[in-house]
């Protein structure tokens, strides 16, 4: 089963309104074709109403922290918001420093 799959599942135990999940890995050096290893993770579920930044981190990681290793997921940003803080946008990720390189015309 892909990586995205697996997390996606995962992610629903939060009975997440809206999820979203970017696979960010050809952004990344040693990026191939059908390479899993950097996601962004956009989620929206009142379970993190109450919750400082920290606490809705540990909670998505309590959920798929088996997928965090070096043989799988090697980045997860995560956004994380109530229904109430949604606004329908998320932040764009940076540039990865060891990204490909193109070559200029």
């Amino acid at each position: 089963m892909q990586l995205q799959t697996q997390l996606e599942e995962l992610l629903q135990k939060c009975s997440p309104s809206h999820l979203e999940i970017l696979n960010e890995s050809s952004g990344h050096g040693g990026y191939f074709p059908g390479k899993e290893s950097h996601f962004k993770v956009t989620i929206v579920s009142d379970v993190f109403q109450g919750l400082r930044l920290v606490q809705r981190h540990q909670k998505i990681y309590s959920l798929v922290g088996d997928l965090l290793a070096p043989s799988k997921i090697h980045a997860l940003a995560i956004h994380a918001y109530t229904h109430d803080e949604w606004t329908g946008e998320r932040p764009d990720s940076p540039n990865c420093a060891h990204a490909p390189k193109h070559a200029s015309s």
